[in-house]
């Protein structure tokens, strides 16, 4: 658990091996529920290498003075990734427009 919003990581070691490292973070809202977009790889034992970049959206409630994950979302390719980007710029454009028409 961390105090600071800055502290929160999706780095996960086991047995002395980071198997999920953070390439970088975006905080999104901050407050009693913050919410954090990761950018990760996880380790691949098999091929002993990092895979592709995987992205996860978390939200945390601050409680106590700790941050506490209450959700996620884990978008696992690029691909799905894309797809999420394409339909929240054709939603936005499409308010954008209505906008525009009033």
């Amino acid at each position: 658990m961390s105090t600071e919003i800055e502290d929160l990581t999706v780095d996960y070691e086991e047995d002395g091996k980071l198997v999920s490292r953070q390439l970088d973070k975006i905080v999104l809202t901050k407050g009693a529920w913050s919410t954090i977009i990761y950018r990760y790889q996880d380790w691949n034992r098999t091929k002993e290498e990092y895979g592709p970049d995987k992205y996860s959206i978390r939200r945390y409630q601050k409680r106590n003075g700790q941050y506490m994950q209450k959700s996620k979302f884990n978008i696992s390719s690029r691909d799905q990734a894309t797809k999420i980007i394409n339909a929240l710029e054709t939603w936005i454009g499409e308010v954008e427009k209505e906008k525009d028409a009033d």
